[in-house]
């Protein structure tokens, strides 16, 4: 099953946002979650892993999304996408807000396969990203790293970002750039892995 959606893509249809854990899908279908800083790319990067340039909304303001979006993917399992993390800009109490609906879903997630960490390249790893894959870890949940906008860099220096962010943060990642297309074939199977990883345990 998963290697045939490697080998075509994804069929991926948006299903609904979410702010409250109670309104959260209550099928048995597994998910693999996106997380990251605020204006690291997340909306892009799901926009071009599926072939859709207007699936995810991309907001020209960081820190906009508030929700939990689910997009179905061939029928079998979902990609979400988290809150932002990280805007200064953003009211304190949203934040935390924000904070405590990402703590809660990855806590109660009974289907959760595991979560894509992104991370700018131009930007150093934050203590808040080092604490959620300590977080992540503790409670046994996969997670993969991501280096985003991999085209602003030469390609030694994305090399050498990727070698300090596994470095960092003891997880595999992976370089992606949404204008070349780079790292979007192992991202595929990344998440083929984590979905067959959850489906045979």
């Amino acid at each position: 099953m998963a290697r045939e959606i490697v080998k075509k893509g994804f069929d991926c249809k948006f299903t609904g946002s979410f702010f409250h854990i109670d309104q959260l899908p209550k099928d048995r279908r597994l998910q693999v979650a996106f997380a990251g800083r605020s204006n690291v790319g997340k909306s892009s990067l799901l926009n071009r892993l599926v072939g859709q340039k207007k699936l995810a909304k991309i907001s020209s303001t960081p820190g906009k999304t508030r929700s939990i979006n689910f997009f179905l993917v061939d029928d079998k399992f979902y990609f979400v996408d988290l809150p932002g993390y990280g805007y200064a800009r953003v009211a304190r109490k949203v934040r935390e807000n924000w904070g405590k609906l990402l703590e809660k879903y990855l806590e109660e997630s009974r289907y959760l396969a595991g979560l894509v960490l992104l991370l700018d390249c131009r930007r150093e790893v934050t203590g808040e990203d080092m604490e959620l894959v300590e977080w992540l870890a503790g409670r046994g949940l996969p997670t993969l790293a991501v280096v985003t906008k991999a085209d602003k860099l030469s390609r030694d220096r994305v090399n050498r970002k990727v070698s300090a962010v596994e470095t960092q943060l003891g997880i595999p990642t992976i370089p992606f750039s949404v204008v070349t297309g780079q790292g979007k074939k192992e991202l595929y199977g990344a998440i083929r892995d984590l979905v067959a990883g959850k489906t045979n345990a």
